[in-house]
């Protein structure tokens, strides 16, 4: 059976408190979880969920990777994902730079598909594809659009810097995360595209989400939905704005607020009802399928997790749904089926969420809490959970 050892996300948050010379009881007064939950999560018996360890580190005002431990440098390295991270660091760096003449540079046309397919093999989770190719497509994207400016080379340039934010979100780079949304930025801006800036500032409101910042992120997602009310009411247009309520309908629910999540919820339904399947605009993945995800979503932040469940076992996700958004599905729901007591049905959970995307589900944080929790409940641990908790590195 695997040994519960100190590298684990509630032993992190101990090391954290005894820093802060806090008592666990003292630590409690501080955050919205009782004394008894903060014991659990410490000794590894619960997960430390994402909403518990947003309060945990503001209450203890370090960042949310102190506690988490991200990025997970060893496995990263074992995979060889951690070489890839220097290059798209360098490429963040060079925006400025303008034209380089030594670089060999592709035609506009096929800038903008390397663009188009970068967010293809993101959604398909194959980062290790899209981190490789990412720096060489910005490098010529930032040559090319400045030395022939347009709109259409703008918009494919922050679309690879909100690939490069993509990638290192789903890595646990977090610090070079908030570097590209800052390029996806300035490239929005010479796009002049009101609806790429409203994406930006979406994503903006999901790092202060992370956080446990939920006002800043639902006022960042007001920020959006004013920028999309600056063009016309296109498809791409409503698009961007469900997605907008989808994001704070989760925020809502981290600050138990039913009656917002129940109001941006409806509205998200609403657009989803009127266009359909979007999941072209983006990249967002919007649609009918992705509202009944996040409705989904805010029952397990909510902590109603035999609603969440129900749910997730009437869901059926259309084939076309992004590899990516399917195995998040799969991470929440075994999250669910844990805290239900459906020990058995979450490690299956989790093996399929692997199965279908193993570099996201590796150095996805509540699927290593899950497994250390299933490890700890777990009296005669199966080889199955044996190999899934050597794979995260237990």
């Amino acid at each position: 059976m695997p040994r519960l050892d100190d590298d684990h996300t509630g032993a992190r948050i101990r090391e954290q408190r005894r820093l802060a010379r806090l008592t666990q009881k003292q630590l409690a007064e501080r955050i919205p979880y009782s004394y008894s939950l903060l014991n659990q999560v410490e000794c590894g018996a619960r997960p430390a969920t994402a909403d518990f360890v947003a309060a945990v580190s503001r209450a203890l005002k370090v960042d949310v990777t102190v506690l988490t431990g991200q990025p997970y440098v060893t496995e990263l390295q074992r995979d060889r994902l951690a070489e890839l991270i220097r290059p798209i660091r360098e490429a963040l760096d060079l925006y400025d730079l303008g034209p380089n003449p030594d670089l060999r540079v592709r035609p506009s046309t096929q800038l903008i598909a390397a663009a188009d397919q970068l967010c293809v093999e993101v959604r398909a989770t194959h980062l290790r594809n899209a981190a490789r190719e990412l720096p060489g497509v910005i490098a010529e994207l930032t040559h090319t659009a400045s030395s022939t400016p347009s709109t259409e080379l703008w918009q494919a340039l922050a679309s690879a810097y909100r690939t490069a934010h993509d990638i290192t979100v789903k890595l646990g780079y977090y610090d070079l995360s908030a570097v590209a949304l800052d390029r996806m930025d300035w490239a929005a801006q010479r796009a002049s595209d009101p609806c790429l800036a409203a994406v930006r500032q979406y994503m903006r409101a999901l790092v202060y989400f992370r956080e446990g910042e939920y006002t800043i992120g639902q006022r960042l997602v007001r920020a959006g939905h004013g920028l999309v009310g600056q063009s016309e009411q296109t498809r791409e247009a409503l698009a961007v704005a469900g997605q907008l309520h989808l994001g704070a309908a989760v925020m809502s629910a981290r600050a138990d607020d039913q009656d917002a999540v129940d109001r941006h919820l409806s509205a998200a339904r609403a657009i989803a009802d009127r266009i359909g399947d979007a999941s072209d605009v983006h990249w967002l993945s919007f649609g009918p399928a992705n509202v009944d995800l996040h409705r989904m979503s805010t029952a397990v932040e909510m902590h109603q997790y035999d609603d969440a469940l129900t749910q997730a076992r009437k869901m059926k996700l259309p084939p076309t749904m992004p590899t990516s958004r399917r195995a998040h599905f799969l991470i929440d729901r075994a999250r669910t089926e844990m805290e239900t007591g459906q020990t058995e049905a979450a490690l299956t959970s989790l093996v399929e969420a692997r199965r279908a995307a193993p570099e996201q589900t590796r150095y996805h944080p509540g699927a290593r809490e899950t497994i250390t929790s299933l490890v700890h409940l777990s009296r005669r641990t199966p080889d199955t959970l044996n190999h899934m908790a050597a794979w995260i590195g237990m």
